[in-house]
């Protein structure tokens, strides 16, 4: 990982690009309100009516677990981008498909969006300032 870390510091970045250590408490705390929702949304039982909100919520989070690696590890930018724009697009539907069911459990995923469409932000400018060839 140490030669990740030093290929993704020597990338230009976005002037609004918090440094490093904001990352870990950020997603801690991201983390538990994303469990804190899904606890709120099945706390009433499973039924029939849940399958496509629980659909929207594991592909965005299948989305969010494959990033990192699909950054740092293939160093694929673009790639990482566009599983950022993915995993906001089924964010916003489980958030939309939650507040059917639990309001507060869509409201928790609130902040969570915000700093997606922020990452996406950091990533894109990541892309731009970084490819040579077209995007």
């Amino acid at each position: 990982m140490m030669k990740n870390m030093a290929w993704y510091h020597s990338l230009d970045k976005a002037p609004l690009s918090p440094p490093d250590w904001v990352f870990a408490p950020v997603w801690t705390i991201l983390y538990i309100t994303i469990a804190l929702s899904l606890f709120l949304f099945l706390k009433n039982g499973f039924s029939k009516e849940k399958i496509l909100p629980l659909f929207f919520f594991i592909i965005q989070m299948l989305l969010n677990f494959a990033w990192t690696p699909v950054f740092f590890g293939l160093q694929n930018i673009k790639a990482a981008y566009i599983i950022l724009a993915a995993l906001i697009v089924f964010l916003v539907l489980t958030i939309i498909t939650f507040y059917r069911f639990s309001k507060p459990a869509a409201y928790l995923l609130i902040p969570y969006l915000l700093w997606s469409v922020f990452a996406a932000y950091l990533n894109f400018e990541i892309l731009v300032r970084n490819t040579t060839v077209g995007l």
